[in-house]
């Protein structure tokens, strides 16, 4: 295969990887005395519910939240809906859905959930006397404001009546086992959708902090369950896939064909084209220097970086950091580059990422593009739309944060 294929291949695998039909079922728990209830909310959530279905040994029932084309046909759990990264009001109903279904619990029944990537913006519950535009506003700003995931799911901690532990406190006295698949840097379980079942040690004071920082305002914060609340005692937390499994996927279908892969890490953080100039002169000093490591190799990464919008392009994490690559390759003839994220969607278009190569600055300017210019812009969507070379999955159904791909030859 060619470098390209090579490129894509590896995607591929790091996304099966992290598929929920593989990695839920050896952590599901024994049945209980009492029922089944399972919920959950994210990219996933759907195909984890799935995946439940297909394994479990007893009756069940439960609902859970995915986006907008994520949906997977279920039995016995009904799935709903959402918009992701902005919550919206069917988001709001089917929180409140859920939330009515784990009232009246008892220390007999058991729930299982399912969490992943997206549960923040899909368990919609404004902290009281926040409305939901407010809390679409306060969202809409941190995604535009260049805070890294952390910070932002710090604020929604604090602006939400359901996350930061409070729905594990809701089904208590009820056991609640949550299985998650982590698609943030660190894979803190207070992080992943805001935490919902896990305490939070952040404060009101903290989340205040991070809106001062980027100057937004929010008109209502919310305390967070802590971590030595009670009501968290009968609650366990599973992490059933992450970044790094997905990157020794990768990595094991280039050594496969005998090249050398070096994961430089799974929770890599910042703007997206700083990250890619310091990406890129890495890969120019192995090229010119053998030094950290010799071409033929891959550099792995994954995590999270940021992208602060100064334009009104079609932005896009991965994309800025490929468009920032090729500029600081400046054609280089020996290194290709892909760049995607594992749900399949890069910012909130339906593309997952693209491929770079020594060619690509050549084929923008042939077709009129200013690469400097597109940039600033936030526009790389439409600049590898323009190439060609765009990544498109369609929803994968899971959510492992973005893998980053950089190809050094010989």
């Amino acid at each position: 295969m060619n470098q390209t294929e090579l490129l894509r291949a590896m995607f591929a695998a790091g996304v099966a990887a992290a598929q929920p039909a593989l990695c839920v079922p050896p952590h599901l728990p024994p049945p209980p005395k009492g029922r089944t209830i399972v919920i959950g909310a994210g990219k996933a959530a759907a195909a984890m519910a799935r995946a439940v279905e297909d394994r479990w040994p007893g009756p069940l029932s439960g609902l859970v939240i995915t986006r907008y084309g994520h949906g997977v046909p279920c039995d016995r759990i009904t799935v709903r809906e959402a918009s992701h990264p902005v919550p919206d009001a069917a988001g709001q109903a089917a929180t409140a859905e859920l939330w009515a279904l784990c009232a009246d619990l008892t220390a007999d029944d058991l729930v299982i959930c399912l969490i992943s990537g997206g549960g923040s913006a899909l368990l919609v519950d404004p902290a009281p006397g926040m409305t939901l535009a407010e809390k679409q506003a306060v969202n809409a700003a941190l995604l535009a404001s260049g805070a890294d995931i952390g910070q932002m799911n710090t604020v929604r901690r604090h602006l939400s009546g359901v996350k930061g532990g409070r729905l594990a406190a809701h089904c208590h006295p009820a056991r609640i086992v949550t299985l998650a698949i982590s698609d943030v840097p660190g894979d803190d379980p207070a992080v992943i959708a805001s935490g919902p079942t896990v305490g939070d040690a952040t404060t009101c004071g903290d989340a205040q902090a991070i809106l001062d920082r980027y100057g937004i305002t929010a008109p209502h914060l919310f305390e967070s369950i802590k971590p030595d609340d009670p009501r968290l005692a009968g609650a366990s937390y599973h992490l059933i896939s992450s970044p790094l499994i997905a990157l020794q996927a990768a990595a094991a279908v280039a050594q496969m064909q005998g090249i050398p892969c070096h994961i430089l890490g799974d929770a890599i953080e910042g703007e997206s084209r700083d990250v890619a100039r310091t990406l890129g002169a890495i890969a120019t000093s192995v090229s010119a220097n053998s030094v950290p490591f010799s071409a033929p190799c891959i550099l792995l990464s994954g995590g999270e970086t940021t992208v602060t919008l100064r334009g009104k392009g079609r932005g896009g994490r991965n994309v800025e950091f490929l468009l920032a690559l090729a500029i600081a390759l400046n054609g280089h003839g020996k290194i290709h580059a892909l760049a995607g994220d594992t749900d399949g969607i890069d910012g909130i278009e339906d593309i997952a990422g693209a491929t770079i190569g020594p060619d690509t600055l050549t084929h923008m300017q042939g077709l009129g593009l200013d690469p400097r210019a597109q940039l600033d812009a936030n526009n790389a969507h439409a600049v590898f739309e323009a190439l060609g070379t765009q990544v498109i999955t369609g929803p994968t159904l899971t959510n492992v944060n973005d893998l980053r791909a950089i190809l050094i030859e010989a």
